[in-house]
């Protein structure tokens, strides 16, 4: 079986094609990504308006070049999925109503897919895929969550954010620096350049007993320092700058790996998956790796270039459920959108 996937949640247009087999998890054997950074770059921030029309402009071209790619027609094509939700509204209207017009002039069925699920299940298109069953540290995104996954489908929430989420913390610390949109990825740059114990950041939630998270104080505490720096916090090459960057990683990793070795702990579960755009952060899987290796926990990602929205994952997520019989794909369709979702819903909502 072959399954075309199309993620339009945010502002990454992906499509992938993946295929399942009589034996093992199914395969993936093309995908194509757009990336609409530098179109929001001049915004600071993603537009949605924009970000849907692009998606528009982009979607059917990327689908020629996955098919051109696996070798394969769109007649070879037996199920067609998309990511459902949540993301911006807008956006998600256009994949779907995409995948389900193309689903209808096929005469194929098409399956709606919760994007969380395909992140969280991105890591078993790696060479090393996990086993169920494992603790998932989700951080995509709006979304840090702690989850129990003991098979497709089957997720217990143990943790999420209350506030701002740790990509956003990384983002709006950026901001505050004067760095780039998105910013995330050019704090964690910067970062190397600096000293990580340089400034006394705090750890929201981090003795709170829970495995809930915090990173609003955190963001409050950047905009002080930054006040209290001055120019040298927005200033390239300033040593002020990198090591406020670096202090500011250090505070956001500290809870992240704390929170997911406690986790383990408390489960007693040795295996951790780690998902979502901030998986692909070098300081993040350093401490992670060694850690779970001082406490013999076997640790998974996804390959860096699926760390980031992608349709490989929805493909995935909705061969490994039609794989696992915990949904089937029908020739229906109307669709709709879940621009918020809670993941721990989908387990009675798409049975």
């Amino acid at each position: 079986m072959r399954i075309l996937g199309i993620e339009s949640s945010c502002d990454e247009t992906g499509v992938a094609l993946v295929e399942t087999g009589d034996t093992g998890w199914p395969r993936l054997l093309a995908h194509a990504l757009h990336s609409q950074i530098e179109m929001h770059q001049a915004y600071g921030g993603v537009v949605p308006e924009l970000a849907s029309r692009d998606h528009i402009r982009r979607v059917l071209p990327l689908t020629r070049e996955v098919m051109a790619r696996a070798g394969h027609t769109l007649a070879d094509v037996d199920v067609v999925a998309y990511t459902r939700g949540p993301g911006l509204a807008g956006a998600l209207l256009v994949g779907s109503g995409v995948a389900c017009a193309l689903a209808a002039s096929l005469g194929k069925p098409v399956i709606g897919i919760h994007h969380l699920e395909g992140h969280l299940l991105s890591p078993f298109l790696s060479e090393d895929p996990p086993e169920f069953p494992f603790i998932a540290l989700l951080v995509s995104g709006g979304h840090t969550q702690l989850m129990r996954v003991d098979g497709v489908g089957r997720y217990e929430l143990l943790g999420e954010t209350i506030d701002d989420a740790a990509g956003e913390a990384f983002d709006k610390s950026a901001k505050l620096m004067g760095l780039p949109y998105p910013g995330g990825p050019g704090l964690s740059r910067l970062a190397e350049q600096g000293n990580p114990a340089a400034y006394k950041l705090p750890r929201p939630l981090l003795h709170s007993g829970d495995l809930d998270f915090s990173f609003a104080g955190l963001k409050t505490a950047v905009l002080t320092q930054c006040k209290k720096i001055g120019e040298a916090a927005h200033t390239e090459g300033a040593p002020e700058r990198a090591d406020l960057a670096a202090s500011t990683q250090a505070a956001i990793v500290e809870v992240l790996t704390r929170k997911a070795m406690t986790a383990l702990k408390e489960t007693g579960l040795k295996r951790l998956v780690v998902a979502g755009g901030v998986g692909a952060n070098r300081e993040l899987r350093r401490q992670l790796n060694a850690l779970c290796d001082k406490d013999r926990v076997r640790v998974h990602y996804p390959e860096l270039h699926l760390c980031t929205d992608n349709g490989a994952m929805i493909a995935m997520a909705a061969a490994m459920r039609l794989q696992s019989g915990m949904q089937v794909a029908e020739p229906r369709y109307s669709f709709d959108v879940k621009p918020r979702w809670p993941l721990q819903d989908i387990a009675h909502e798409l049975a």
